[in-house]
Formats: C-alpha cells, structure tokens, sequence
C-alpha cells in the first residue's frame, strides 16, 4: 500500500503543476494567486483537516481542491505534522511548492532573502520528529538583469580617450560584471557601446562597436562563456544625460549589459 502524499502548489506566477508518487496532474488551472492541493490522503477526515488549515493560512478563495481519498498509509501522527507543516510562513514563498510524500518532505520556490531561505526550513525540521526529512530548494529571488544591474551600480566602464582600449578602473569593474555573469548559468548578455554625439555619427557608432567588442573578449579571458555575448554599437543614439555638459557627456559613454530575450 502506498504511503500518503500531498503537493501543495503555490501559482503566484507560473509554477509548474506537480507530479510525484499518488500525485495525479491537475485537471484544471488555477489562477495566479490561487494554492493548488493535489495528492491522496486514505479518509475523509485527512482531507478535511488539510484543507481547513490551508484555507484558515491562505483564504478559502484561494485554495483549489484537487485531494483525493485513496488507498494510502499514513506514518504515525501524520495529520498533526501536516498541520504545523502548512504555516503561515509559506505565504512568504512564491511561485513555490511544498510536497509531502510520507515522511519526506521538500520545499521549493523563491523567497526574499537567504535569512528567510533559512528560516523557513528550519522552522519546518524543528516541528518535525526524526524520522522526517527535510529538503531546502527554495532560492532567493533576485532577477537576472537586476543581478547585472547591481554589479555595474551605476558605474561607467572607462576606456583610453578615443579608443577601445579598457582603463585599470574599467578593467576592475568588468572583474566583478563577469563574476556575475559566471552566476548566471548559460544566459545570453547583449553589451551595448554608446557615446556622446561630439564628433561623427559613423564614427562614433563604429568606436562604441569597437569597445563592446573590447569588452566582450575581456569577459570572455575572465571565463564567461563568449559564445554567449553579443556586442552592439549604438554610438550617440542613446543618451541617458544631456550631451550639453560634460558630466552628461561622461554618463552617455557607457557600455550596458542586457539579458537576451
């Protein structure tokens, strides 16, 4: 006989429907918002008593009932570990999953923070007895371009006046941009070269070409994989500043990272 599961889906964005020992596939979608509960559990009263703790942490609005009542054993005083399991401090995880499979447990889904990250986890071993596993997948949220973005932090990579070539500031930058990169796991970067609009368009266009194309092969010495960095030019066509004053000049030199779409 088969040991008692459930899998509790939080779709706060486009989490994947579970599927696990006695988990059967949804047979509908639920909204963004709503919690999904699928999984056999053996009586009534099992699932009554899931679904009254899901409903009382999240909103009887928002809990989807897909349980079913099957032929499944459960471990001693699973009810009671499934209620301090389904605590309010799931509401922190988004796009998450938390999957009940008998005595072994796993958690995954973004949260804000690692301390969070953390926490969650172990407030989850320490209502448990020892014969419960707990596996930690959840992750800290952060977008990849923001991860990017942090790394430059508003800082202009710098090059030799008129050239492509990188300064030792520039150069120390781009040390902590490819360590991000690195992070990243296979994700496509387009670098993009501007300048200010002092001098010819063509001109400008072609050294701002020349210096994502400098950038690029520094990154590439530094590890990244290159055959996932694309360069492009865009010369004076894209300030961020004022091209009347020197400072706004300064800021429109820039080189910019973009996760590919």
């Amino acid at each position: 006989m088969s040991r008692a599961a459930f899998v509790v889906t939080a779709l706060f964005a486009n989490a994947g429907a579970a599927s696990a020992q006695n988990v059967a596939p949804p047979v509908a979608t639920p909204a963004p918002g709503q919690v999904l509960v699928t999984g056999t559990v053996p009586d009534e009263a099992s699932k009554a008593a899931a679904l009254a703790r899901l409903r009382e942490v999240y909103g009887a609005e928002r809990v989807v009932d897909q349980i079913a009542v099957g032929q499944v054993v459960l471990p001693a005083n699973w009810n009671n570990h499934v209620q301090k399991l389904i605590s309010p401090n799931l509401k922190a995880v988004s796009r998450g999953q938390l999957k009940i499979d008998g005595t072994a447990i796993s958690i995954s889904g973004e949260v804000a923070n690692e301390a969070q990250r953390q926490q969650i986890a172990s407030d989850m071993a320490s209502s448990l007895n020892s014969s419960y596993t707990v596996n930690n997948g959840l992750r800290v949220s952060a977008s990849e371009q923001g991860l990017l973005d942090n790394a430059l932090a508003n800082r202009v990579v710098s090059f030799e006046s008129g050239q492509a070539t990188l300064t030792p500031e520039g150069k120390r930058i781009l040390d902590e941009i490819a360590a991000t990169m690195l992070k990243l796991k296979g994700r496509h970067v387009e670098i993009i070269g501007n300048t200010d609009n002092e001098g010819l368009r063509a001109s400008n266009v072609s050294l701002s070409l020349a210096r994502a194309d400098s950038v690029k092969a520094y990154l590439g010495a530094k590890g990244v994989d290159d055959s996932l960095l694309t360069t492009s030019g865009q010369g004076p066509d894209r300030p961020v500043a004022s091209n009347a004053t020197a400072e706004g000049r300064a800021k429109n030199r820039r080189i910019e990272f973009r996760i590919a779409k």
